[in-house]
């Protein structure tokens, strides 16, 4: 009895796990194989030199970081995008990207550090210099790990407003038939499943605690705003959710005049911006050193500028390309095709999640409208850059990868209300997979035009011709991807 009564109570305890979150560690364990550890682009090697030059060198000027990379990889565009574009105040080499995903790799890198000076110690010859093989894998490692915690806490999110099956099945279609599983096994070292793991803890912890939020959650909630915001910064059009909270709350202490709650909430408020605030100051401080200034530098803020010769330079509400980034259905600025890009063409999935958002009006008409309005925030400010909102030479729409959360409430809120038979779900997930799948494979194998921006003469006869074309590359996919990638290796 005393032996058996623990194995009950572990057994009890695996019962009451829930299956949705088995199946999603499940489907994260079986695609491992997909994983293509490497830091390559541009965008990649700003993220990560934050962590080796400050650790190596003692310092923000990546003169030495972008020669390396610019050498293990000559045709990535280093030298050009980073290494001769010099900042116009600081004279220093540009990075533009924001300091929080060095944040969260940090973690993964120092473990990786110390298990190779353990190997040196032991006769092993890997460099121990940030550039060997484990700090790669070691940090491309941990950007998928956060992946898979983003969408756990989006399954947390989710699961009051559906049953098991639809939210298992909302996240699984939204993760397999979308970019995010791109940048998440594929092209790892990016900021998007970084910022995911941030958006869906901030979305979280202020619907967790949305009905009785003591001053120390509002605190910790401002801390997370702040984390968010550090891996994009766009990310922070999230704070709209405790912001249109706290406004719903002010109109109605004024209303009622019950000035003691409006002076606690102004107080408390104020805190939580206080954490926010401090919880900026390393990209503050980067800014300073890189920028010359508090603020990004003028290479973004110069692409949010309307282009002079864009006839839709103005669009809705100041976003001229706002529609566009939905479905472009206007000759490509890019290839000159129609129906070139659009987030709804290259990922239909994320149509299907914004409808179902609107169902959510009638049962929590303020996390719909909250949602809502930063979903269509994210949209907004992609319209606002001129020259790059079609994001040609990116795989999909990747800066609405951190709106995964609300995609899959929405697709989840509409498989609940649809009650079609499962079958039909699974299968139409199914179809909006192979879509998915057949794109990446066009897109890095066998028909590079694509990063161009969708080509419709042809594609669906080339969709069709994937599976042959990937069985003919099996070993290559399964056992040898780096192969297969621009240089030819995963350096």
């Amino acid at each position: 009895m005393a032996i058996t009564q623990p194995l009950l109570l572990s057994y009890n305890r695996a019962r009451n796990w829930d299956r949705g979150l088995l199946v999603l560690i499940l489907a994260f364990v079986l695609l491992l194989p997909l994983f293509t550890p490497r830091i390559y682009a541009v965008d990649s090697v700003e993220y990560y030199v934050y962590i080796r030059s400050l650790y190596f060198d003692g310092d923000l000027d990546f003169t030495n970081d972008y020669t390396r990379f610019h050498e293990l990889n000559p045709d990535a565009g280093i030298r050009g995008g980073l290494l001769e574009t010099r900042d116009p105040l600081t004279g220093k080499p540009i990075n533009v990207a924001p300091v929080g995903t060095a944040i969260l790799w940090t973690p993964a890198f120092f473990l990786a550090h110390g298990s190779v000076l353990l190997a040196r110690a032991f006769g092993s010859g890997l460099a121990a210099d940030g550039y060997s093989t484990p700090y790669i894998w070691a940090v491309c490692f941990a950007a998928i790990v956060y992946g898979l915690l983003g969408l756990l806490l989006t399954y947390k999110i989710v699961r009051q407003y559906m049953s098991m099956w639809a939210a298992t099945a909302a996240i699984l279609v939204c993760w397999l038939a979308s970019p995010l599983i791109f940048y998440m096994y594929i092209s790892p070292p990016w900021s998007h499943t970084a910022g995911l793991f941030a958006t869906a803890l901030f979305i979280w912890y202020w619907q967790r605690t949305r009905s009785t939020r003591t001053l120390r959650q509002w605190l910790a909630l401002g801390a997370l705003g702040g984390l968010m915001v550090l891996t994009r910064e766009q990310l922070g059009l999230f704070l709209l959710l405790p912001a249109i909270e706290a406004l719903i709350g002010y109109w109605r202490d004024l209303r009622d005049r019950n000035w003691p709650a409006v002076w606690r909430s102004l107080l408390t408020h104020s805190l939580f911006l206080l954490v926010f605030v401090l919880m900026l100051t390393p990209q503050l401080v980067t800014y300073v050193i890189l920028n010359g200034r508090l603020g990004p530098s003028t290479i973004v803020t110069e692409k949010l500028k309307h282009q002079p010769d864009d006839p839709f330079a103005h669009g809705f509400l100041g976003s001229g390309h706002f529609w566009d980034t939905l479905v472009d259905a206007r000759p490509s600025p890019v290839t000159g095709r129609w129906f070139a890009h659009g987030a709804f063409l290259w990922t239909p999935v994320w149509a299907i999640g914004v409808a179902g958002l609107f169902l959510l009006l009638r049962r929590d008409r303020l996390l719909a409208g909250a949602l809502l309005l930063a979903l269509f925030a994210q949209i907004w400010v992609n319209g606002r850059f001129g020259t790059t909102w079609h994001l040609s030479s990116a795989f999909g729409f990747r800066r609405l990868i951190e709106a995964t959360p609300l995609f899959v409430l929405g697709v989840g809120l509409v498989i609940d209300r649809v009650r079609l038979p499962r079958g039909i779900w699974a299968a139409l997930g199914i179809l909006l997979i192979i879509w998915n799948v057949g794109l990446i494979a066009q897109w890095t194998v066998t028909n590079k035009e694509l990063r161009r921006g969708l080509i419709w003469d042809g594609m669906m006869r080339n969709q069709l011709a994937v599976p042959g074309q990937a069985g003919e590359k099996i070993g290559q996919l399964l056992f040898n991807r780096c192969a297969l990638v621009e240089n030819g290796t995963c350096r």
